[in-house]
Protein backbone atom coordinates (compact mmCIF):
# COMPACT_ATOMS: atom_id res chain seq x y z
CA UNK A 1 0.00 0.00 0.00
CA UNK A 2 3.08 2.06 0.64
CA UNK A 3 4.79 1.69 -2.43
CA UNK A 4 1.22 2.35 -4.38
CA UNK A 5 0.76 6.02 -2.53
CA UNK A 6 4.66 6.58 -3.67
CA UNK A 7 4.14 5.58 -7.00
CA UNK A 8 1.11 7.93 -7.19
CA UNK A 9 3.10 10.75 -5.49
CA UNK A 10 5.75 10.36 -8.24
CA UNK A 11 3.16 10.49 -11.31
CA UNK A 12 1.52 12.95 -9.85
CA UNK A 13 5.01 15.33 -9.36
CA UNK A 14 6.12 14.01 -12.91
CA UNK A 15 2.31 14.58 -14.91
CA UNK A 16 2.53 18.02 -13.00
CA UNK A 17 6.44 18.72 -14.45
CA UNK A 18 5.26 18.05 -17.42
CA UNK A 19 2.55 20.31 -17.65
CA UNK A 20 4.52 23.19 -16.12
CA UNK A 21 7.72 22.58 -19.21
CA UNK A 22 4.27 22.65 -21.87
CA UNK A 23 2.83 25.69 -20.17
CA UNK A 24 6.32 27.57 -20.56
CA UNK A 25 6.89 29.38 -24.11
CA UNK A 26 10.34 28.78 -25.57
CA UNK A 27 11.97 31.73 -26.19
CA UNK A 28 13.68 31.78 -29.55
CA UNK A 29 16.17 34.28 -30.44
CA UNK A 30 17.46 35.16 -34.12
CA UNK A 31 19.62 37.69 -35.39
CA UNK A 32 20.10 40.11 -38.93
CA UNK A 33 21.89 42.38 -40.47
CA UNK A 34 19.31 44.51 -41.80
CA UNK A 35 22.19 47.38 -43.53
CA UNK A 36 23.53 43.79 -45.68
CA UNK A 37 19.73 42.55 -46.41
CA UNK A 38 18.71 46.06 -47.93
CA UNK A 39 22.11 46.02 -50.27
CA UNK A 40 21.04 42.87 -51.68
CA UNK A 41 16.94 43.79 -52.28
CA UNK A 42 15.70 43.78 -55.74
CA UNK A 43 15.50 47.24 -56.77
CA UNK A 44 17.66 48.67 -54.82
CA UNK A 45 20.21 49.97 -57.34
CA UNK A 46 16.99 51.28 -59.07
CA UNK A 47 15.76 53.39 -56.18
CA UNK A 48 19.79 54.11 -56.00
CA UNK A 49 20.09 55.48 -59.51
CA UNK A 50 17.02 57.53 -58.90
CA UNK A 51 18.40 59.03 -56.39
CA UNK A 52 21.30 59.97 -57.71
CA UNK A 53 19.71 61.37 -60.43
CA UNK A 54 17.46 63.47 -58.73
CA UNK A 55 20.61 64.75 -56.92
CA UNK A 56 22.42 66.02 -59.87
CA UNK A 57 19.27 67.85 -61.38
CA UNK A 58 19.41 70.09 -58.00
CA UNK A 59 23.30 70.06 -58.08
CA UNK A 60 22.68 71.60 -61.76
CA UNK A 61 20.34 74.07 -60.84
CA UNK A 62 22.22 75.33 -57.61
CA UNK A 63 24.96 75.39 -59.59
CA UNK A 64 23.05 77.87 -62.96
CA UNK A 65 22.12 79.92 -60.00
CA UNK A 66 25.91 80.04 -58.67
CA UNK A 67 26.88 80.84 -62.31
CA UNK A 68 24.39 84.07 -62.45
CA UNK A 69 25.44 85.24 -59.17
CA UNK A 70 29.24 85.58 -59.92
CA UNK A 71 27.78 86.75 -63.29
CA UNK A 72 26.28 89.81 -61.35
CA UNK A 73 28.78 90.00 -59.17
CA UNK A 74 31.49 90.36 -61.73
CA UNK A 75 29.15 92.99 -64.21
CA UNK A 76 28.92 95.02 -60.97
CA UNK A 77 32.61 95.51 -60.18
CA UNK A 78 33.64 95.65 -63.27
CA UNK A 79 30.80 98.92 -64.00
CA UNK A 80 30.57 100.10 -60.52
CA UNK A 81 32.70 103.17 -61.25
CA UNK A 82 30.26 104.60 -63.90
CA UNK A 83 26.90 103.44 -62.51
CA UNK A 84 24.67 106.26 -61.03
CA UNK A 85 23.28 105.51 -57.22
CA UNK A 86 20.26 104.33 -57.94
CA UNK A 87 21.66 101.91 -60.41
CA UNK A 88 24.64 100.68 -57.84
CA UNK A 89 21.38 100.28 -55.21
CA UNK A 90 19.18 98.13 -57.64
CA UNK A 91 22.64 95.98 -58.65
CA UNK A 92 23.29 95.58 -54.97
CA UNK A 93 19.44 94.39 -54.30
CA UNK A 94 19.65 91.95 -57.25
CA UNK A 95 22.96 90.44 -55.90
CA UNK A 96 21.51 90.41 -52.26
CA UNK A 97 18.26 88.92 -53.37
CA UNK A 98 19.91 86.56 -56.07
CA UNK A 99 22.58 85.15 -52.90
CA UNK A 100 19.46 84.83 -50.49
CA UNK A 101 16.87 82.59 -53.14
CA UNK A 102 20.60 80.37 -53.77
CA UNK A 103 20.63 79.96 -50.43
CA UNK A 104 16.48 79.49 -49.75
CA UNK A 105 16.87 76.92 -52.77
CA UNK A 106 19.72 74.87 -50.92
CA UNK A 107 17.87 74.45 -47.78
CA UNK A 108 14.62 73.52 -49.64
CA UNK A 109 17.10 71.09 -51.59
CA UNK A 110 18.78 69.58 -49.04
CA UNK A 111 15.25 68.60 -47.53
CA UNK A 112 13.20 67.81 -50.69
CA UNK A 113 16.11 65.02 -50.99
CA UNK A 114 15.89 63.78 -47.94
CA UNK A 115 12.22 63.11 -48.67
CA UNK A 116 12.87 61.75 -51.95
CA UNK A 117 15.17 59.52 -50.63
CA UNK A 118 13.06 58.30 -47.97
CA UNK A 119 9.95 57.70 -50.40
CA UNK A 120 12.11 56.30 -52.64
CA UNK A 121 13.05 53.57 -49.86
CA UNK A 122 10.34 52.63 -48.31
CA UNK A 123 8.40 50.32 -50.39
CA UNK A 124 12.32 48.31 -50.05
CA UNK A 125 12.41 48.67 -46.56
CA UNK A 126 8.64 47.53 -45.99
CA UNK A 127 9.02 44.73 -48.17
CA UNK A 128 12.32 43.96 -46.11
CA UNK A 129 10.37 44.51 -42.97
CA UNK A 130 7.32 42.02 -44.49
CA UNK A 131 10.00 39.15 -44.60
CA UNK A 132 12.03 39.26 -41.20
CA UNK A 133 8.21 39.21 -39.72
CA UNK A 134 6.99 36.75 -41.73
CA UNK A 135 10.35 34.42 -41.03
CA UNK A 136 10.03 35.06 -37.77
CA UNK A 137 6.41 33.89 -37.39
CA UNK A 138 6.90 30.91 -39.45
CA UNK A 139 9.86 29.61 -37.25
CA UNK A 140 8.51 31.07 -33.89
CA UNK A 141 11.23 33.62 -32.73
CA UNK A 142 10.19 35.81 -30.36
CA UNK A 143 13.06 38.49 -30.54
CA UNK A 144 14.96 39.09 -33.62
CA UNK A 145 17.81 41.67 -33.03
CA UNK A 146 19.07 43.59 -35.93
CA UNK A 147 23.00 43.33 -35.54
CA UNK A 148 23.02 46.30 -38.58
CA UNK A 149 22.00 48.89 -36.13
CA UNK A 150 24.97 48.11 -33.50
CA UNK A 151 22.68 48.13 -31.07
CA UNK A 152 23.32 44.19 -29.91
CA UNK A 153 26.23 43.99 -28.71
CA UNK A 154 26.01 39.77 -28.11
CA UNK A 155 24.25 37.42 -30.44
CA UNK A 156 26.20 34.27 -30.48
CA UNK A 157 23.15 31.98 -29.39
CA UNK A 158 20.68 33.45 -31.47
CA UNK A 159 20.31 32.34 -35.36
CA UNK A 160 21.23 34.38 -38.38
CA UNK A 161 18.01 34.74 -39.91
CA UNK A 162 19.42 36.40 -42.98
CA UNK A 163 19.29 33.00 -45.35
CA UNK A 164 15.78 32.65 -44.75
CA UNK A 165 14.72 36.27 -45.31
CA UNK A 166 16.73 35.53 -48.42
CA UNK A 167 14.48 33.11 -49.64
CA UNK A 168 11.58 34.33 -48.62
CA UNK A 169 12.17 37.52 -50.76
CA UNK A 170 13.41 35.50 -53.82
CA UNK A 171 17.15 36.64 -53.38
Amino acid sequence: MKNLVKALFILAIIISSTNLLTAQTVTKFGHIDSNKLIEQMPGRDTVEARITKYRMELQSTIQSMISEYQTKIQEYQANAATMSEIIKQTKEKEIQDLEGRIQQFQQTADQDLQNYQSQSFTPILERAKKAIEDVANENEYTYIFDVGTGALLFYERGDDIMPLVKKKLGI
